[in-house]
């Protein structure tokens, strides 16, 4: 006999124990805007075998995965396309200018990136635990208390924009690099707005398994974005603070767009109602909570950016940034691909605890970690194979090329463990382990990572490769961790403490929907 619901719910059975009769509607796509218990029961049914069991489980799993991560990474790397459009058509003014507008990138603009998509991350735990639990009422307020505190958030860093220059000479960067990067960074004081209000809106589609209009817009912008940026850089001669400018313009024409959508769209009828001063309340709670996930997901996205302000203080630092840059570049926009899965896994997991199905969110955790890393290697095989070639598409510079295609290896692994270190963090994500991510992060990254780098790059002269050896060693043993923890992680604890998180930020006293 197949157990009640509230038995599977409390059920301590290993992760593939049972399952629904074997038949084709177990092959049915599940809905993708509701919770499908499917995979629960095929995961929780003892008639069928335990070959049968993984079979039906992992052809649910992969539809439900794909549908999620396939939109999501072609809107991670069109949005980082975007940027990486930019600073291709930057580096064809000449090798200065590629260097400032990387190093305003790497050494400014990905720290808001930062710490914008890290507050983000509340978001996500919250909107996919409630959309998981039914709570639609409550995604449209936690997308708006986000962002009045992201938006609150840019004000401090505008004036970092501001004070990019003495910063970045402050660092040790040279004058002339640190002021060509300076006009680089002023164009892209909008984009910080954007991204305060760019991010709780992609989380909160996302939450809802609502990818594919953001990556249509994407696309759509990608296509405005390119044809806007050769106008202001090539014919209008704006140069480096035109191509930001344009950046930050095509940051806003996504916002608005998916706004639109929202407002519009029937499929997001229940979890937006409109404005609601209740935007306004627990927004304290709210703040510390975005404050750990932005720590978490900044201190991972600083680290490869501080090897980049670390390579500046080289020998001959122009051609140890561009070549840092080039690689840079590329692991940045295959990391989009880690990052879309990252998405796929936070949305997963925090909906099927939402939900109740302790079993599924387990086994949702092996599929994703799975595919993300069979993809990993692939692109680490490719890259690899053009390493001679590769940087001629952001320089014509042979020494470049050189400097590229002897860093290609430590980029291959590098790569490799992005399969699976991000995923992991996804996970974390979906079950608010943000805070204590940040504290392996610390350790590993800052304490381990960074020191050693430094020690090898500079006290071994082994110069960019030993920086980037150290910082691989952080995070190898950052992903050790994860997946040690992930392996020893309580189930059906994490679906109690997904219930008793949304009874907390639950507002009972004011509904947004009624009966």
């Amino acid at each position: 006999m197949m157990e009640s619901r509230d038995e599977q719910r409390n059920s301590t059975v290993p992760l593939l124990s049972p399952a629904e009769e074997e038949q084709p509607a177990a092959a049915a796509t599940p809905s993708p805007h509701q919770v499908d218990s499917k995979l629960e029961t095929v995961l929780t049914d003892m008639e069928l075998t335990y070959f049968n069991r993984l079979r039906l489980a992992t052809w649910i799993e992969l539809k439900l995965l794909f549908y999620l991560a396939a939109p999501a990474v072609m809107v991670y790397m069109i949005n980082n396309f975007m940027s990486l459009s930019t600073r291709i058509f930057a580096g064809h003014l000449g090798n200065l200018e590629l260097a400032a507008a990387n190093l305003g990138n790497s050494g400014i603009q990905l720290f808001a990136y930062g710490l914008m998509l890290g507050m983000g991350s509340a978001v996500e735990t919250l909107c996919g635990q409630a959309y998981g639990s039914s709570r639609y009422n409550m995604l449209g307020i936690y997308m708006q208390r986000a962002m009045v505190v992201l938006t609150a958030t840019g004000i401090p860093l505008t004036i970092i924009y501001v004070l990019s220059k003495p910063l970045l000479l402050l660092l040790g960067e040279s004058t002339e690099v640190a002021s060509a990067a300076a006009v680089f960074v002023y164009g892209l004081i909008p984009q910080i707005f954007g991204y305060a209000l760019n991010f709780p809106i992609q989380k909160f589609l996302q939450a809802q398994s609502i990818v594919r209009p953001s990556a249509y817009i994407s696309a759509a912008t990608l296509c405005v974005h390119i044809l806007l940026s050769w106008l202001a850089v090539y014919k209008l001669g704006l140069g480096l603070i035109g191509a930001s400018l344009v950046l930050s313009l095509s940051w806003w024409i996504i916002v608005g767009a998916q706004f639109i959508y929202i407002v519009t769209s029937r499929q997001c009828k229940q979890t937006w109602t409109g404005f609601s001063w209740q935007a306004f309340s627990g927004l304290w709670n709210f703040l510390k909570l975005s404050t750990a996930s932005a720590v978490m997901l900044c201190l991972e996205t600083w680290y490869f950016q501080i090897l980049v302000l670390i390579a500046g203080l080289l020998p001959d630092p122009e051609l140890a940034l561009d070549s840092l840059a080039v690689c840079m570049a590329i692991q940045g926009l295959l990391f989009m691909v880690s990052v879309g899965f990252n998405a796929a896994a936070s949305v997963r997991v925090g909906n099927e605890l939402g939900a109740g199905h302790p079993k599924s969110a387990a086994f949702s955790v092996v599929i994703v970690n799975l595919v993300s890393f069979i993809i990993a290697v692939i692109e680490a095989v490719i890259v690899m194979a053009l390493r001679h070639v590769i940087s001629y598409v952001f320089t014509e510079g042979e020494t470049v090329a050189n400097a590229v295609s002897e860093l290609c290896p430590y980029l291959a692994v590098t790569l490799i463990l992005n399969g699976v270190q991000p995923v992991l963090s996804g996970v974390a994500v979906g079950c608010g382990w943000q805070a204590f991510v940040a504290y392996v992060n610390v350790g590993c990254y800052y304490v381990v990572g960074i020191p050693i780098g430094c020690i090898l790059g500079f006290k071994f002269d082994l110069g960019a490769k030993g920086i980037w050896s150290g910082m691989l060693g952080g995070t190898a043993m950052q992903t050790l961790i994860l997946i040690w923890v992930t392996y020893r992680t309580d189930w059906n604890k994490e679906v109690e403490k997904a219930k008793g998180r949304l009874d907390k930020w639950e507002d009972k006293k004011k509904p947004l929907l009624k009966s």
